[in-house]
C-alpha cells in the first residue's frame, strides 16, 4: 500500500538545501576501522534510489548478496547497518544486547509526530522502557500464556462460525478474532463477533500507522525536522494532514479501551486482565504508573491484534497456492481427530506436519519482514568493521527466511523442510521471526498459540480452495503486498467450503 502522504513541500525544502549544500549532513567516517561493505552512497540522498520502496527487505537481501552478512548504507543523513544472517542477530543483539537494544532517535521522532508516543516497541532503552516490558513480562509470559489456552481456543471456534456464515469476510473475521483475543487478555472486553466499536477505533489507527510510519519518512523528519511545524493549510503539506489526523486516531485508541476498565472497576463488574492486575498492584495514585499500565496495554492491543491477523491472511494465501499441503494436513488431522471433534492445544504434539505448516507460513513471508530497528548506544567494532554510535540496526528477517544455505527453493510454500531425514521435527522453530535480543517481542507465546489454534482450527473444518468462474475454470490468484512496517497480503478471494456436508453454523457449534 502507497501511503497518500504528500511530500511535496518537504521535496522543495530539500532542493532548497541541496542548492545550498549541506556538507554537515554526511556522516564523518572514522579513520582507521572501516565500515562494513556497501553500496557507495551518493551525495546527500545516500542510497534511498536504490531501495524499492514497496519491498526494501528485498533490495536489503540482495545487497547482503554482494556485500555480506553485515552491510552498511546510508539513508539522507542517517547510518544504517542491516544484518543478513542469523548468527550476527545473536552476535550483536543478544551476545552484546547492552548496546543494541535502543530505538533509533529519527524513528521515535517520527512516532511522535503521528501520535504514537505511547508505543512500547519504539521508546528508548530507559526505566521507562523496562517499566513497560516488566508489564509486559507479568501478563505475557511463557507459564501466564498458557492460562489464555481455553480462551483462545473459544475465540477460534467463534472464527469458524463467522467463516461459515460470511465467507468472504475473511480478511475483517481474521482481524475480528486477533484483536478479540488480545482484547480479552489486555482489557478483559469481549467484543462484539462483528463490526465492534473499540476494534473498529484501533483498526483505523493502526492502518494509517503502517501506511505512514515508515523508515523513509522517518529519515526525511530527522533530516528536515522542521517541517513538522508547518501549517496543516499550506498547499503541499497533506503529510501534516495525515500526521493530525493519526494523533486523533491514536488518542481514540488510547482512550477507549482503558476507559471502558475504568468504568467496569468502578462498577465491580471487571474481569481479570493484564490492566485490572497491574492497576491493583499498586495504587491508582501513582500517576506514572498508571501511565506506563495504560501505554503498554494499548501497545500490545495494537501489536498484536494487528501481526495475528496478517500471519492468518497468509497462512491462507498458502493454502490456496499450495493445494497439496492443506491436504496432507488435513489427513493428518483425521487420523488424530476423527471427523467428531476440533482439535485443542492437546493434540499439538500428536499433530507435526500441522505443526510443520505453521513454521512455513512464519518463514514464507513474514509479516515483519524488517522486525523492529534497533540502535547502538555507543560505537562498537564487530569482525574488523566500525558500527557507529546511534546507528540504525536493521535485522533482515527477510534475508534469514531466504537463506538458500538453510532453506532449499526458499520461494516455495514447503512445510517438508522442517523434517528431520528420519522424519522427526527438527529444532529450526524460525523465532527470529519474533526479533532478537531484550527487544524480542514480549507476546511471542500469545501470537503463538493465537495463530495455531486459528490454522488448525479451519484445516479440520474448511477446504480452502480458488474461485472459479462461470464456466467453472478456477480464477488465478497473483499475491499483491501491503508496503508499511507491516506487510500483508492485499485482499484475494478464495472459497471456504466445509469439510462436512449439511454443516451448519448449529452443529459447528456443537463441535466445540
Amino acid at each position: 500500500m502507497v501511503t497518500s502522504t504528500d511530500f511535496g513541500l518537504p521535496a522543495l525544502a530539500l532542493v532548497s538545501l541541496l542548492a545550498c549544500g549541506i556538507a554537515s549532513c554526511w556522516p564523518s567516517r572514522r579513520k582507521h576501522t572501516p565500515f562494513p561493505p556497501g553500496p557507495k552512497p551518493l551525495p546527500i540522498v545516500g542510497n534511498i534510489l536504490g531501495i524499492n520502496p514497496g519491498a526494501p527487505w528485498v533490495s536489503y537481501t540482495e545487497w547482503g548478496k554482494t556485500y555480506g552478512e553485515l552491510v552498511y548504507s546510508r539513508i539522507l543523513n542517517q547510518e544504517i547497518i542491516i544484518i543478513n544472517s542469523e548468527e550476527l542477530a545473536r552476535d550483536l543483539l543478544e551476545r552484546r544486547s547492552s548496546n543494541y537494544s535502543d530505538r533509533p532517535e529519527i524513528i521515535r521522532m517520527t512516532n511522535d509526530f503521528f501520535g504514537w508516543s505511547f508505543n512500547t516497541v519504539m521508546i528508548p532503552y530507559s526505566n521507562r522502557w523496562r517499566l513497560h516490558r516488566r508489564l509486559f513480562h507479568q501478563a505475557f509470559r511463557a507459564e501466564a500464556a498458557l492460562s489464555y489456552r481455553p480462551m483462545q481456543i473459544r475465540k477460534a471456534r467463534e472464527l469458524l462460525v463467522n467463516l461459515l456464515e460470511a465467507p468472504v469476510d475473511f480478511p475483517a473475521h481474521f482481524k475480528t478474532y486477533s484483536a478479540s483475543v488480545i482484547m480479552s487478555i489486555v482489557y478483559g472486553y469481549e467484543p462484539a463477533p462483528r463490526d465492534d466499536p473499540i476494534i473498529s477505533i484501533v483498526e483505523r489507527a493502526v492502518d494509517l500507522a503502517i501506511e505512514s510510519i515508515r523508515p523513509e519518512v522517518a529519515a526525511f523528519l530527522g533530516l528536515f525536522p522542521f517541517v513538522r511545524y508547518v501549517p496543516s493549510w499550506l498547499p503541499g503539506a497533506s503529510f501534516k494532514r495525515t500526521a493530525l489526523r493519526s494523533q486523533k486516531y491514536a488518542g481514540d485508541m488510547v482512550d477507549a479501551p482503558f476507559q471502558y476498565v475504568e468504568k467496569s472497576m468502578d462498577a465491580g463488574t471487571a474481569i481479570p486482565s493484564m490492566v485490572t492486575d497491574s492497576l491493583r498492584r499498586v495504587s491508582t495514585d501513582d500517576e506514572k504508573y498508571s501511565q506506563a499500565v495504560r501505554e503498554s496495554s494499548v501497545t500490545a492491543f495494537a501489536a498484536g491484534s494487528e501481526t495475528t491477523a496478517s500471519t492468518l491472511l497468509v497462512f491462507i494465501l498458502a493454502m490456496v497456492l499450495y493445494p497439496e499441503v492443506q491436504q496432507r494436513a488435513q489427513a493428518e488431522l483425521n487420523s488424530v481427530l476423527g471427523t467428531d471433534r476440533l482439535p485443542n492445544f492437546e493434540d499439538r504434539a500428536s499433530l507435526p506436519y500441522v505443526e510443520a505448516v505453521y513454521r512455513e507460513t512464519l518463514r514464507w513471508f513474514p509479516t515483519a519482514p524488517l522486525g523492529v530497528p534497533h540502535a547502538t548506544t555507543n560505537a562498537d567494532v564487530y569482525n574488523g568493521y566500525f558500527i557507529p554510535q546511534g546507528a540504525t540496526i536493521i535485522t533482515n528477517t527477510w534475508a534469514m527466511t531466504r537463506n538458500e544455505a538453510k532453506y532449499l527453493s526458499p520461494e516455495d510454500f514447503c512445510p517438508e523442510r522442517f523434517f528431520t531425514a528420519s522424519g522427526e521435527l527438527n529444532d529450526d522453530t524460525v523465532n527470529y521471526a519474533f526479533g532478537a535480543g531484550r527487544r524480542i517481542c514480549a507476546g511471542r507465546y500469545i501470537a503463538d498459540a493465537s495463530v495455531w489454534s486459528a490454522m488448525v482450527s479451519i484445516l479440520a473444518t474448511f477446504n480452502i480452495t480458488k474461485c472459479k468462474d462461470e464456466q467453472g475454470n478456477e480464477l488465478p490468484v497473483n499475491p499483491k503486498w501491503v508496503a508499511g512496517v507491516t506487510t500483508r497480503p492485499y485482499d484475494f478471494q478464495c472459497n471456504f467450503v466445509p469439510r462436512f456436508s449439511g454443516l451448519t453454523a448449529e452443529k459447528l457449534t456443537q463441535m466445540f
